[in-house]
């Protein structure tokens, strides 16, 4: 496989969506110009049955080296699921059963095959890494642990949150990121990639090779998908995406998104030059341009590449069906209310949001509607004998008792 050395491609791959690159930048891009195929991985722990719009932007970035020439290697956790990541967690993880990983990775392959390519000249390995987690004693355990501190541990950002709120943290899950770590050892990579939230985790995994390997493996941390303030999109907010739903959930989520998501989007999930982008960001911001506009062409594109041009057509037409030309869907959810209620105080009584604040917000964005109506007051009351409320791809239909 000839390793493309071009310095416009490589520093598009350097740059587009990228966080942060440890060492050295300009030290990752001599290696990429030189010639030499590098090897690099990024991991997913199969703690559900699919995977999600956050992993698809790694597993991009993973497709991006790969035409570049280089050897990628796609790592289901199934060993590292088994402890649970604590990154970012408040609480300590339920644990999962051997069984329960190995149904919820039989579809991460062909998902991941959206945009890597497992046969051909160059093909992404598969690999995962209870392969030789399973095989360490011990004595082992005991041996790798010695390289790191229980300082460095406690330095995490939700460990120190959990020992001020008097929460527990067990002993399992400091060492998770030894697990991690030693993944880079066993594979001996020359370069990790992830989220920006995995840089601890990747960070050892480098303290660890050069221990062990005596090699300078490089982390490339990722943007994560989020709006301009930084509030990321996800199941809690009722948008996240995820790479088996039918096109239509998909067109229907992303058109939940807030705007400030819209130009993000497209730099970490698709191939718009980054200058477009740069345009779009203009144009929204001096209101050249309606940000639903935008977002409709971004879900239509997020559907072509999870699926294909026909469903992304479909999804779309449907969606304009049921929400710009008033459709409302036969089988629509159905709930009695007995008086007239606050906007702000309905919303979270249908479950559309978790709080009165982030119904505010959402108002706030121009998000709600009833009867197609949008709803612009957060003192409005409920009013009439039946109204269709919409926030996003929900929607609901409330009849008064």
């Amino acid at each position: 496989m000839k390793i493309n050395t071009d310095e416009k491609a490589i520093d598009n791959v350097l740059t587009r969506g990228v966080e942060q690159i440890f060492s050295d930048k300009l030290e990752l891009k001599k290696l990429l110009m030189s010639g030499k195929q590098i090897k690099l991985y990024c991991g997913y722990d199969p703690t559900a049955p699919s995977l999600h719009i956050g992993n698809a932007i790694s597993i991009k970035k993973l497709s991006e080296f790969q035409k570049l020439g280089h050897k990628v290697i796609f790592l289901v956790g199934d060993f590292t699921a088994l402890i649970g990541d604590p990154t970012d967690k408040t609480a300590t993880r339920p644990k999962l059963t051997k069984e329960e990983i190995e149904e919820n990775a039989k579809y991460y392959k062909k998902q991941a095959s959206i945009f890597l390519d497992f046969e051909g000249e160059n093909p992404a390995e598969i690999k995962y890494n209870s392969e030789w987690n399973d095989k360490l004693n011990f004595r082992d355990l005991i041996e790798l642990s010695s390289n790191f501190t229980v300082q460095q541990m406690l330095h995490r950002d939700m460990f120190e949150k959990r020992l001020e709120e008097e929460k527990p943290i067990y002993l399992h899950e400091f060492l998770y990121p030894l697990a991690q770590a030693y993944d880079s050892v066993a594979m001996d990579v020359d370069l990790e990639i992830g989220g920006n939230d995995q840089m601890f985790n990747m960070m050892r995994g480098r303290d660890l090779q050069k221990v062990i390997n005596n090699k300078d493996k490089s982390v490339l941390t990722l943007k994560i998908l989020a709006d301009d303030s930084g509030k990321k999109m996800g199941k809690s907010e009722g948008n996240a995406v995820f790479l088996d739903q039918k096109p239509e959930d998909v067109y229907g989520s992303v058109m939940s998104w807030v705007d400030g998501i819209i130009a993000n989007a497209y730099e970490l999930m698709t191939d718009k030059p980054l200058e477009e982008i740069a345009e779009m960001r203009k144009q929204m911001a001096d209101g050249s341009v309606n940000p639903r506009d935008l977002k409709m062409q971004l879900a239509f594109d997020l559907v072509e590449i999870f699926h294909n041009t026909e469903e992304a057509q479909k999804a779309q037409e449907a969606f304009k069906t049921q929400f710009q030309q008033g459709g409302v869907p036969e089988n629509i959810e159905e709930i009695n209310i007995e008086e007239n209620k606050n906007i702000l105080d309905l919303l979270v009584e249908v479950g559309f949001v978790p709080s009165k604040s982030e119904a505010r917000r959402k108002i706030k964005e121009g998000a709600v509607y009833i009867n197609d109506e949008k709803v612009v007051d957060v003192d409005l009351m409920s009013h009439g004998d039946e109204m269709i409320l919409k926030l996003g791809r929900k929607i609901i239909k409330i009849k008064k008792k």
